[in-house]
């Protein structure tokens, strides 16, 4: 035996190796080798195992490899090799075991592998195979798991696999098969694992899916699936199960009810009609039940109630009727509440104040009636949305909707309230809001001015706008607003910027008209002081005290330098110490459009994990933007520079996972278009004297259009260790990528290693040190910073660090389309403290 695994070595296999002929096994997993596999190999015909995953490998699968007649175990997964499989596998007479997944191979699986009848086991995922499936493979006895997830495989599965009694992992999710499922995959009684999404499969699912006993998890989503759904008998193990976006029709069976362990079941996207069975309340520890997107009626079941451990219900647009049952006040678990677009009645319910750790309300489009409960205002853990529109609400808005902090939006239109705003400019964290079409009097807090577009106000006649005051809106521009002062438009600001213009020269005029609109239009909210941009700094401004408060920016205030300017800090007193970043313009145009860029999408944006926008200058060579001061410094400052490095306990680490998160969900699914960072890293996060992350430096951020959400470039920006693989050589700008490079940091944060670090061989980034210990290892305590190693002791905290660290692996997925989106990281962040998970399945 040789085994060379986890080692730092240079270069690749030599061939001399294939000398060895006794050699048994040969392990160098992770160790950076490269170059090609020697067909040497195939000299080793005593070789029964040879593993040699995740290095740079490269080239074609040597067909040399075939002659190894003893070879039982084949690991090449990781690797960067590509070209064809070759059909002289298929000579390895004993092989149980091949694993040649995540690398770059294409075309069809020989025909001959296929009749390999010692195979258990053959997994290709991530990859460009292609073609169909033979209906050899249904005579491999021993078959346990098929996994092709993430190929181009097509055709129909041969409907004679189900004779296969030892099968026990069929995944052939996103690929296009097509046809229907074969019955009897579930003859043997062992099949665990059933998941065929994203393919193109039709007709009805066969009922002895709903017989099998021994499935932990169904995943059938989006396929072309018709006809009802079958009965399922009692399983203690099936514990997901998502059928979402098919063609599947009648009631919902009461045999559902008999997953009682089920702790997640999608069926949204269906054409289910009828009644939710009451039997659903036997799920009493489902925790997702989502069922939107059908044609349901009737009352919610007040069995329901059952469900204590629920944490996310869905069944918005549907036609549910009926009061809310007062005994689901149990779900005090409850995060996520949809009810939107259905015919509720009977009032918002006063128990909806027990869902304390709710963070997303949807209740629009139902015939509630009555006023707003005062009892709304408990819920001070709402977060992503309040939705109360078109639910026929009168009466004013309750005081108390101000202790709603953390809100970000906000839909209040088209029912009939009536009195003042004011208390919406309490909500700090208000991000977009609608009160449109409503009986509302009075004017409009300064702040919503700031946040929200006009049409955020229409149909109230009652409202009106002060042009003139502080951070004003410009009402020549919304002309069908009504103003509340009436006084002429003030055009001096206006001329100045013009003077200013041609006095700085034609050369970066564009550059200034574009900084000069983003002034007047985007922030126009601001005092006519700050809208203007002198031509020289008055003496009484507040540039005029930056400038004093650094010595005119000088070397010694520095206290951060970025891809884009210089950070320096000013302290104007005891509570007013701000940094002051400085773009440079001569000779660096790419600086100028950086500013332009930092100002349209954090001027306009607010969100309590994001730096805040304070003011901003042009010069004729430099601009300047002002920040509210961060007295922790860069979260890269914390983990890796300052010495001696601080304690950072595991709740601080947690608290700015979940920050950061909250940040990045803000950008990519509440704005407007959605925002991309993409270059998401610990420099670019602050952290305030409360150890809260802040997000900063947008200089390359991008708008994202609704109807692509991401554009291809050629230009690659970010930074190395934090770019998504898919974007090694073009980019896209897109929120896929953001997550990838969050999970970069969340493993920063959790290991205390950067993300390219010494510690690691060369070749080796966090991610694929990660994966490798966790992969051969499964013990976090292999990972974790050291320095949390005896807090780490607690079992509980050491089940959230692992679930975190499964939300990263996850995040940092090889295929883009497998990594959450920015709203499943927060939600699964804030369920880590609960549940159990499954230690692999990050896959």
């Amino acid at each position: 035996m040789l085994d060379l695994s986890h080692n730092a070595f240079s270069g690749g296999i030599p061939s001399g190796l294939g000398n060895c002929s006794n050699l048994e096994q040969f392990a160098a997993v992770q160790s950076n080798l490269s170059g090609s596999i020697p067909s040497s190999l195939g000299l080793l015909r005593n070789l029964s195992i040879l593993r040699l995953p995740e290095n740079l490998l490269s080239v074609k699968i040597p067909p040399e490899i075939g002659n190894c007649k003893s070879l039982k175990e084949l690991h090449l997964y990781s690797n960067r090799l590509e070209g064809e499989i070759p059909r002289e596998l298929g000579k390895l007479s004993e092989l149980q075991d091949l694993e040649l997944f995540s690398n770059y191979l294409v075309g069809e699986i020989p025909l001959s592998i296929w009749k390999i009848q010692s195979l258990k086991q053959i997994l290709v995922y991530n990859n460009n195979l292609s073609g169909e499936l033979p209906v050899e493979m249904t005579e491999l006895k021993h078959l346990k798991n098929i996994t092709l997830y993430n190929n181009r495989f097509s055709g129909v599965i041969p409907q004679s696999l189900g004779i296969n009694s030892s099968l026990e992992i069929l995944d052939f999710t996103n690929n296009t098969f097509t046809g229907n499922l074969p019955p009897n995959l579930c003859f043997g009684k062992k099949l665990r694992i059933l998941n065929m999404g994203f393919n193109q499969f039709q007709g009805s699912i066969p009922s002895d899916v709903g017989r099998c006993t021994t499935l932990t998890r169904l995943i059938l989503k989006e396929n072309n699936f018709t006809g009802p759904l079958p009965d399922f008998e009692r399983n203690p193990n099936l514990l997901f199960v998502n059928i979402s976006n098919n063609n599947i029709s009648g009631t919902l069976p009461s045999s559902l009810g008999n997953l009682t362990n089920a702790t997640t079941i999608i069926l949204s996207m269906n054409k289910f009609s009828g009644l939710i069975p009451p039997e659903l309340g036997s799920l009493v520890n489902i925790r997702t039940l989502i069922l939107a997107h059908n044609n349901l009626e009737g009352p919610l079941p007040p069995q329901l109630s059952n469900c204590s451990r629920m944490d996310s219900f869905d069944v918005g647009f549907n036609f549910l009727n009926g009061s809310l049952p007062s005994s689901l006040g149990r779900w005090i678990g409850l995060t996520t509440l949809i009810l939107r677009e259905n015919h509720f009645t009977g009032g918002i319910p006063a128990f909806l104040s027990e869902f304390k750790k709710l963070s997303e309300l949807q209740l629009g489009g139902n015939m509630f009636g009555g006023e707003i409960p005062k009892s709304i205002g408990a819920l001070q853990y709402l977060q992503y949305g309040l939705n109360l529109s078109a639910i026929g609400l009168t009466g004013e808005i309750p005081s108390v909707i101000g202790n709603l902090e953390k809100l970000e939006r906000l839909d209040l239109s088209h029912n009939n309230l009536t009195g003042s705003i004011e208390v919406l400019d309490k909500l700090s964290s208000l991000g977009e809001a609608n009160i449109s079409y409503n009986s509302f009097v009075g004017p409009v807090p300064v702040s919503l001015m700031k946040k929200l577009n006009s049409s955020s106000f229409l149909g109230n006649p009652g409202l009106c706008f002060s042009c003139s005051s502080p951070g004003g809106l410009s009402c020549m521009k919304d002309n069908y607003l009504k103003s509340c002062d009436f006084k002429p438009t003030n055009h001096k600001g206006l001329r100045r910027v013009q003077i200013v213009l041609i006095a700085l020269g034609s050369s970066i005029f564009a550059v200034f008209l574009l900084l000069a609109v983003v002034v007047v239009v985007v922030r126009g909210r601001r005092s006519k002081q700050e809208v203007e941009i002198p031509g020289k700094e008055g003496s009484s401004s507040l540039l005029s005290k930056v400038m004093e408060a650094t010595s005119n920016l000088n070397e010694r205030y520095i206290i951060g330098r970025g891809a884009h300017g210089v950070v320096y800090k000013a302290a104007l007193g005891a509570d007013r110490v701000y940094a002051a970043k400085k773009f440079v313009f001569a000779g660096n145009r790419g600086n100028s459009s950086s500013m332009v860029r930092e100002i349209q999408t954090i001027g306009k944006i607010r969100h309590r994990n994001l730096v805040k926008l304070e003011d901003f200058w042009l010069r004729k060579d430099y601009g300047l933007i002002l920040y509210s001061y961060m007295p922790n410094g860069s979260l890269e400052y914390v983990l890796h520079e300052k010495n001696p490095a601080p304690t950072l306990e595991w709740s601080v680490r947690f608290k700015i996972t979940v920050g950061i998160a909250h940040a990045l969900a803000y950008l990519h699914h509440d704005c407007d278009p959605p925002i991309a960072h993409r270059d998401v890293k610990p420099k670019n996060i602050l952290l305030d004297s409360d150890m809260e992350p802040h997000i900063s430096d947008f200089g390359i951020a991008k708008l994202l259009d609704h109807s692509c959400t991401s554009t291809m470039s050629t230009a690659v920006p970010g930074t190395i260790g934090y770019i998504a693989p898919e974007n090694a050589y073009t980019t896209a700008k897109s929120k896929e990528s953001d997550v990838y490079s969050y999970g970069v940091v969340v493993l920063e944060i959790i290991s205390r290693k950067k993300a390219v670090d010494p510690s690691f061989v060369e070749g080796t980034d966090i991610v694929g040190w990660v994966r490798a210990v966790w992969d051969e290892t499964g013990e976090i305590n292999r990972i974790v910073d050291s320095g949390l190693a005896e807090e780490l002791l607690d079992s509980n905290l050491m089940e959230q660090a692992e679930k975190v660290l499964l939300v990263a692996l996850r995040c940092t997925d090889k295929d883009p389309h497998i990594r959450p989106t920015m709203r499943d990281v927060v939600k699964q962040l804030l369920d880590a403290d609960s549940g159990a998970t499954s230690r692999k399945s990050y896959g």
